[in-house]
């Protein structure tokens, strides 16, 4: 790559544009969340659970439906997971870190398009509107 005026320019635009994003209301309240989170006695305790009823399936998982408790060590699992993502802290903070991605796939997007239409953008958000990209159309499994 040759080094230009032009590069120089746009890595200045790309410094502006990451301290607006770093002074946003968003990554304000991210960081309030993420600390509020890591914060929290209730959440340490969820997260505790969590990890230890998640070690007592791994350990029989490979055994399948032949071992002993089997059925109950799975839902405990889930159960404590449920318990942990559903907690206040935690569901803040995970909407927050989703209300940032959503904003860098947002600019990953104006930046391809403005290049291109043809240019994919793998947006970090499954249930981000991709625009005019459909995937194949439908014809993917044609024969």
């Amino acid at each position: 790559m040759i080094v230009t005026e032009k590069l120089f320019e746009i890595e200045d635009q790309t410094e502006k544009l990451v301290q607006a994003i770093l002074t946003s209301d968003s990554i304000e309240s991210y960081k309030i969340n993420r600390q509020t989170m890591y914060a929290s006695k209730d959440v340490r305790d969820k997260q505790k659970a969590f990890l230890d009823a998640k070690d007592a399936f791994e350990r029989i998982e490979a055994y399948g439906n032949h071992a002993p408790d089997f059925r109950t060590k799975q839902r405990a699992v889930r159960q404590a997971k449920r318990a942990l993502d559903v907690s206040d802290e935690v569901a803040e903070f995970r909407f927050s870190e989703t209300e940032i991605q959503t904003i860098l796939d947002l600019v990953g997007m104006a930046v391809a398009k403005t290049i291109s239409n043809d240019i994919k953008v793998d947006a970090g958000n499954p249930f981000f509107e991709k625009g005019s990209h459909s995937g194949c159309g439908g014809n993917c499994h044609a024969s």
